[in-house]
């Protein structure tokens, strides 16, 4: 079987959508070697994060002919790739970031999938400006509709393809994303001690991660710990426009010694930091998925996340929720949490065993299965 993939998110962006690429594909090509797997660039990238892929020997990184693609990665991805899939005779292809290339279901003899993270310009569409929200609105919709087959990563995102696009609840699997196997293996005190030093970590932090803007709604967790002295917050992304609203919003409380943002942590490094946190608070307005909670619970680490998306389903009975913008309610869960060591074993203990339904293995499986299915059909 040949799949092929568009490469553009893998290749230029570290966290989100890049690494749920890289992770479909590399979980994919170490568990079923007889399979080949194309991934195609506008251009040749020397970005570390992709070494992982270039060492497995079924993986193809495949570049234009013409070099009028170079120059434009989205124009590649939009109508340049299906000519190329159309020469390698590939079996599929999948959209991993929630499009397919423009007319490629036109493609003879080729089966396509598309995974549709979430909607969310549609349910906060202040974050979006006018052309994008319809843009994206449009992208998604023609995909959906043009695929043979739909993954959405969660039963919240399902729910909402068939309610707002109105498709059938058969063209949809859902198939939850695993979480890396490094989050689950313990880091050693020395190597922790390094990355604390690293990055002048303090001994006692609530920790968020994932993409630093105001859909994550980091300002709340300031907020919360805001009459904690000994607590500090530590949020690990890029920088933004947000970010200097959070330095301010901490200045205003007397707390800018307290507030620590990392935007330049690595993979290798990030389950330490998962590790020395005393809780993961995730009280983003609206998910997908939510994969830093899956990442915290393998760590250890108990959970608090917001209420009204998909985080009550990832996270199940083993965290704790509130509602987004109830900064007091969070408080109390924080203080709660670290005054209570009973109820932190159970949190850890709920957590671990939720997480199991996470896996690698698992994410692998299900979707070869679906490929499975598709290519039978033929």
């Amino acid at each position: 079987m040949r799949v092929a993939f568009d490469g553009r998110m893998i290749s230029e962006s570290r966290a989100g959508l890049g690494s749920y690429g890289r992770f479909v594909i590399r979980s994919l090509a170490e568990r079923y070697p007889d399979c080949i797997f194309d991934i195609y660039f506008a251009k040749e990238s020397n970005y570390s994060f992709l070494q992982g892929l270039k060492s497995l020997k079924n993986i193809n990184f495949c570049y234009p002919k013409h070099s009028f693609w170079r120059w434009s990665s989205t124009l590649w991805s939009l109508f340049g790739i299906p000519g190329e899939v159309k020469r390698r005779k590939t079996d599929i292809f999948h959209g991993l970031t929630n499009f397919l290339p423009w007319n490629i279901e036109k493609v003879d003899g080729l089966k396509t999938i598309v995974t549709i993270h979430d909607l969310t310009f549609l349910f906060l569409p202040y974050s979006y400006s006018w052309f994008d929200r319809h843009l994206l609105n449009f992208i998604y919709r023609h995909s959906c509709k043009v695929s043979d087959r739909i993954v959405a990563v969660s039963e919240c995102t399902r729910n909402d393809l068939m309610k707002y696009y109105r498709i059938y609840e058969d063209r949809i699997s859902v198939i939850y994303q695993g979480c890396d196997q490094s989050f689950r293996i313990c880091c050693s005190q020395s190597f922790k001690e390094l990355v604390r030093e690293r990055f002048g970590l303090p001994e006692r932090f609530v920790l968020s991660v994932g993409a630093i803007d105001e859909r994550k709604n980091a300002a709340v967790i300031v907020k919360a710990v805001k009459d904690m002295p000994d607590i500090h917050v530590v949020l690990v992304g890029a920088r933004t426009k947000y970010t200097h609203e959070l330095e301010e919003l901490a200045a205003e409380y007397g707390m800018e010694d307290r507030l620590h943002i990392l935007p330049n942590v690595n993979y290798k490094e990030l389950p330490a930091i998962y590790q020395m946190a005393e809780i993961f608070v995730y009280p983003s307005l609206y998910e997908g998925f939510g994969v830093p909670i899956v990442e915290a619970m393998c760590c250890g680490v108990p959970v608090i996340a917001a209420t009204g998306s998909c985080l009550e389903e990832t996270g199940s009975d083993a965290a704790a929720y509130i509602a987004p913008d109830d900064f007091q309610g969070l408080s109390r869960r924080i203080k709660e949490i670290l005054s209570d060591e009973s109820l932190r074993l159970r949190m850890v203990e709920r957590g671990f065993a939720n997480s199991s339904k996470f896996t690698e293995k698992q994410f692998a499986e299900s979707l070869m299965e679906e490929y499975g299915n598709l290519v039978n059909l033929q």
